[in-house]
């Protein structure tokens, strides 16, 4: 499937929207970085209006807003994988916001866990939504990723008509590692 592409319009001159794929660019180079060289476990596809990726790792730690300007550090319990969605725009590859994601991962002796909702989590590296689940172990994966088409509004008569479908990808046989770090 070949990326959509914007065109010039009253909302984005030619300017802007090489600014936005410079910025995709940029977002991608530290995705690939995480996907490959830092996970244990990692891919993409494209998905009609976005590309989807993941990366999968140990479960971690993580600071939790207790309240207003108290945040606590919470270690995994029973989690053993960190999974981590990230979804950005086909055509100039940013990161997409305010997504609905849901995840399934079904091992290879079929039973389902999931769905679950992925929500956004902050990183300093890497902008993506993730979370913390409990495998029964290591071993061959389907990751399905659902998302929703947003509530935001969209700019622009010419390029705006994008995210309004549901979309569902898998990645199948992916080898997950489980554990805490």
């Amino acid at each position: 499937m070949s990326a959509p592409t914007r065109r010039p319009s009253d909302e984005a001159d030619a300017k802007q929207l090489e600014m936005a794929r410079q910025e995709g660019d940029a977002y991608h180079r530290s995705l690939l970085y995480m996907a490959n060289d830092v996970a244990d476990a990692g891919g993409q596809q494209q998905a009609g209006d976005y590309i989807v990726a993941f990366a999968q790792e140990r479960a971690e730690g993580m600071y939790m807003l207790r309240g207003e300007g108290k945040l606590e550090w919470v270690e995994p319990q029973d989690e053993n994988c960190h999974l981590e969605i990230s979804v950005s725009d086909a055509a100039d590859r940013r990161f997409i916001p305010a997504l609905d994601i849901q995840a399934t991962l079904i091992p290879e002796s079929g039973d389902t866990i999931g769905p679950f909702p992925v929500p956004f989590l902050w990183h300093p590296g890497l902008y993506h939504y993730g979370r913390n689940i409990k495998l029964p172990g290591d071993g061959r994966y389907t990751i399905r990723v659902r998302i929703a088409p947003p509530t935001f509004m969209r700019h622009d008569k010419v390029n705006g008509r994008l995210y309004a479908n549901t979309v569902e990808v898998e990645f199948k046989d992916v080898q997950l590692k489980t554990g805490k770090e």
